[in-house]
């Protein structure tokens, strides 16, 4: 199905073997609105109050990816939609580095968002494919993954098309181990994922297999060379946790947030997404002597811009 072909004769994937890899792709970045053009998106003033609150909460639907032996780090698409409508305009386009599961391609096929993903791996494509089979036939925007590195993104797009950097990218080496399942109690600690090592991959270009300093040091080339695609004003949000390791706090957030500034983006707002009502019983962190918060109930997301010219 990699022949399979949606508007302007655009595939919905593109792999390693096609015509089409690391070639520039014509894709739709215009807005199809009629919303004034001091408008940053199509919310009425209601809605906007309500993304307005710093704490987001979000469920998840029967569509969502659930199973991590399909992906280990999923989000929902309630989440990937609120950023995309914050951000965007219908017709705009809305790029994910690191596209994995493909949910972001899924939300922005709802709302009707051009969008074009990247990953690594082969079988994440293949996902990204199966889960937009289900055209939207309310739109006419575009949605392609294309396996590749995501230091290759500016050979597919042109400067200042692009509107939303929205991903959740791996997160250094810290899924790279045997899992222990500590959030858990009881019984419930040695389950299917108990000892797993739930990494995306071994692949030495994979984000997930660096420590914190090397992973740092990638992120900041990767998002240095998207900089010139993303529009004055366009926003670029990161999802990501800070984690525990060997009784220190690995603190992701703060290293990206510093590195990005280097690269030229600006901190806009920084969002907390609270998990506590999708978490399923946990155990019990530190007690009674060392108090951790646990890194499962909430995660950042790190909203930036690309400043004005």
């Amino acid at each position: 199905m990699d022949n399979e072909l949606i508007e302007n004769n655009l595939p919905r994937t593109i792999k390693e073997t096609s015509e089409l890899y690391q070639t520039n792709i014509h894709i739709g970045y215009t807005k199809t609105c009629d919303c004034p053009p001091n408008h940053l998106n199509c919310m009425t003033a209601k809605e906007w109050v309500k993304s307005q609150i710093g704490v987001w909460q979000f469920n998840y639907e029967a569509r969502d990816i659930r199973d991590k032996d399909l992906h280990p780090a999923t989000f929902p698409i309630s989440l990937a939609k609120r950023v995309i409508e914050l951000f965007t305009h219908a017709g705009e386009l809305v790029l994910d580095p690191f596209v994995g599961s493909g949910t972001t391609l899924v939300a922005a096929q709802d709302l009707n968002r051009n969008a074009i993903g990247f990953d690594l791996q082969e079988k994440y494509i293949e996902l990204c494919q199966k889960r937009l089979a289900g055209d939207n036939l309310f739109n006419q925007a575009q949605q392609i993954a294309i396996q590749d590195d995501a230091l290759h993104i500016d050979r597919y797009l042109e400067p200042e098309t692009v509107k939303l950097i929205w991903t959740s990218p791996p997160y250094a080496n810290l899924l790279n181990r045997k899992r222990k399942n500590k959030s858990r109690r009881g019984d419930e600690r040695k389950n299917e994922q108990f000892g797993k090592v739930e990494q995306y991959s071994q692949d030495p270009r994979d984000l997930g297999t660096m420590s914190l300093d090397e992973y740092t040091k990638a992120m900041g080339e990767i998002y240095e060379r998207l900089l010139p695609l993303l529009q004055p004003k366009g926003h670029c949000v990161i999802n990501v946790p800070d984690m525990w390791w060997k009784n220190q706090r690995i603190t992701i957030h703060v290293a990206l947030i510093e590195e990005l500034r280097k690269r030229g983006y600006e901190l806009r707002n920084t969002i907390i997404w609270d998990r506590t009502n999708i978490v399923n019983r946990v155990g019990i962190f530190g007690w009674p002597s060392n108090y951790i918060t646990m890194g499962t109930t909430f995660e950042y997301l790190l909203d930036f811009w690309r400043p004005p010219n």
